[in-house]
């Protein structure tokens, strides 16, 4: 570990960075300067395509070198601004700053003034933040979602016939597949995965207080609206929102937090299931060589990873319904105080991927004791009394329900031989008695 990451306050800065490193191109500080510089480039490259009057003589040869300030941009382009702000004591100002300094460097001058022309810089932050998000969930957080998925398909279909007892309340019931109790999450992460795609990612443009004020003075013939449209939708690929005060009105926003957040309980549900499995016997964990379960006794293998997920989803979740609850909420035109909560989003996608990293490895570690899943459905044949009871309403036999309740609850152990016992003792056909002592608990499945 670096002196940086020892000495980080947040984990997903220190410890857990190796696992996270990836989010720093959409939610770090250099990220976020980066993808400003990008939106006054693309803005302007934009102008001069109208084209405005002014910027007609603007050689089109010269929109590449404007592309590669943002494309090459470095670590020293970021300080330099962040220099720049010492001055302006305004983030989005320095970055108009550095880019006329890189006009005067390209001799484009007579040009520099058209950089941030008519805008406020939530024009440039609220399309600049909404576009880090949507490339930060297409390049990370789609293939780690995946991936967990693509390993829970897996250990579907290879238990898919693997009878288990079922609890329902902590209680033994009815039996399931173990296969098909993994695959309730597949499709459960899969269709809010649906729901999440729907989402748009939402952006504003026009001007300090979202009716393109500045712009239709200068320039009234033009048909702003149908500009800022085209720029956010077809240059940027967002949504335009409009009208709008002077901020996005984050809705949308809030939307795809509630859907991660909603993906993440189902997540939390599935690691304590697992983390139940485990302490039921059902799964043994493979070891590694040299791992330590517990710093006192020597025999543990604790499911770790399922809790490390949990942990660091619950702390996801905490950010995500603060997210959504605060930033649809602004005073009047708009207040300051969704910036440094803007500022914020990259934290609760970090725990998300930690998290998925965690129950992924989790996942991989389990080793199937089906002994102890066989022991356990013999040990409850109790739990067939809904099969049989069923067959007897079928048949019409008196009071079938209250019959099973009497046997089951008057007798503190059901085993093979006693539910056979009362099988035969039932006043039914031999055919309909051979059909009930065909069912088991290992057999008793359903669909």
């Amino acid at each position: 570990m670096s002196e940086f990451t020892l000495n980080a306050l947040s984990p997903i800065d220190g410890r857990y960075y190796d696992k996270v490193q990836t989010l720093s191109a959409y939610f770090s500080e250099a990220a976020l300067i980066k993808y400003r510089l990008k939106i006054e480039i693309d803005y302007f490259i934009a102008l001069c395509q109208i084209p405005l009057p002014q910027l007609k003589d603007f050689d089109p040869s010269k929109f590449e070198e404007l592309h590669a300030l943002y494309k090459d941009f470095s670590l020293a382009d970021a300080q330099k601004i962040k220099d720049l702000e010492k001055v302006t004591n305004h983030d989005v100002k320095a970055v108009e700053y550095f880019l006329k300094e890189k006009f005067d460097n390209l001799n484009l001058t007579p040009f520099k003034e058209f950089i941030h022309f008519g805008l406020t810089s939530q024009d440039i932050n609220n399309t600049a933040i909404p576009l880090s998000i949507k490339k930060a969930i297409q390049e990370v957080y789609f293939i780690e979602f995946d991936r967990l998925v693509a390993q829970l398909k897996t250990l579907a279909f290879t238990y898919k016939d693997i009878p288990m007892l079922a609890k329902t309340h902590g209680q033994p019931a009815s039996p399931t597949r173990l296969g098909k109790e993994i695959e309730v999450f597949v499709v459960r992460l899969e269709a809010q995965l649906k729901l999440l795609n729907q989402v748009p990612m939402a952006a504003k443009f026009g001007g300090a207080t979202g009716n393109y004020n500045a712009h239709h003075l200068a320039y009234p013939h033009i048909d702003w609206k149908k500009f800022g449209n085209h720029f956010v939708e077809t240059v940027l690929g967002l949504h335009h929102s409009f009208p709008t005060t002077q901020i996005e009105h984050y809705d949308h926003l809030a939307a795809l937090f509630d859907a991660l957040k909603r993906i993440n309980t189902i997540v939390i549900d599935l690691d304590r299931d697992f983390w139940s499995y485990i302490s039921m016997g059902y799964f043994k964990q493979k070891i590694k060589a040299g791992e330590v379960g517990s710093s006192a006794m020597p025999h543990k293998v604790n499911p770790i990873d399922f809790e490390n997920s949990e942990g660091n989803l619950g702390i996801a979740n905490a950010l995500f319904e603060h997210l959504s609850a605060k930033l649809p909420i602004s005073r009047l035109q708009r207040d300051l105080t969704d910036s440094t909560v803007l500022r914020n989003i990259g934290v609760p996608i970090a725990h998300t991927l930690i998290s998925f990293s965690s129950t992924l490895k989790g996942l991989e570690k389990l080793i199937l004791n089906q002994e102890i899943i066989n022991k356990d459905l013999d040990d409850n044949w109790a739990v067939v009394a809904e099969a049989i009871q069923t067959i007897l309403r079928r048949e019409n036999y008196p009071n079938p329900y209250e019959t099973l309740k009497n046997f089951t609850r008057t007798n503190t152990k059901i085993t093979k031989e006693s539910m056979a016992n009362f099988i035969n003792s039932l006043s039914v056909s031999q055919k309909i008695k051979a059909e009930l002592l065909a069912i088991s608990p290992s057999n008793y499945t359903g669909i």
